[in-house]
């Protein structure tokens, strides 16, 4: 995380542009990303046109059980066609994505 990045007592970022509540899944293995950025976590998928890429982001689940955080816009997900996601967060493994499941999220546009 940029060191330009504060935080609260809660975790929660202090300075924001805008703040959504939004859902999210989680995906991987993935070789490269539409915008040419190594596939990673942090690096996410959204769609372009709410969220160009290089948008910084920190995303937190609805209830604060779990801090995604630091996030930068890389990819695009096949659910921008279909509606039912906001964004796609990149994780290490397929068993961390099971676990993810598809939540409820608070996204932070630091950009």
């Amino acid at each position: 995380m940029p060191s330009d990045v504060e935080l609260d007592e809660n975790g929660i970022p202090v300075n924001y542009t805008s703040k959504t509540s939004a859902k999210a899944t989680a995906y991987t293995g993935d070789p490269e990303t539409a915008s040419g950025r190594k596939p990673m976590p942090g690096h996410i998928a959204v769609d372009p046109s709410e969220y160009p890429y290089g948008t910084e982001l920190y995303i937190v689940s609805a209830d604060g059980s779990y801090v995604y955080g630091y996030c930068v816009a890389a990819d695009t997900g096949g659910f921008v066609s279909r509606g039912n996601t906001d964004v796609d967060l990149y994780m290490d493994n397929e068993d961390m994505c099971c676990d993810w499941g598809n939540r409820d999220i608070v996204i932070y546009v630091l950009n």
